[in-house]
């Protein structure tokens, strides 16, 4: 099994967006146990990413109890770099 931040990186190699609830929901599966598979957790995990040039932000929208929810994406790069450091 790989590290959280690795499988949170590696799911955003398919190129679709997500929102920290989306990836808590892909990752659910196998990741469900760790502690760190929260909104606030994986939401840092995405910003950073972002802020290391292997993520961007991709749109904002208001959910159903009016909180913003932000989605990201990988670009072409940033994929090959992802698919490059983790097998």
């Amino acid at each position: 099994m790989k590290p959280l931040n690795f499988a949170i990186l590696k799911l955003f190699t398919d190129g679709r967006e997500r929102s920290p609830e989306d990836v808590i929901e892909a990752l659910k599966p196998e990741y469900g146990s760790f502690k760190a598979l929260n909104k606030p957790e994986v939401l840092t995990s995405l910003m950073t990413a972002e802020s290391n040039g292997l993520l961007e932000e991709s749109r904002f929208e208001l959910d159903e109890a009016g909180e913003v929810r932000m989605f990201f994406r990988a670009g072409a790069e940033s994929i090959a770099t992802i698919n490059n450091y983790i097998r």
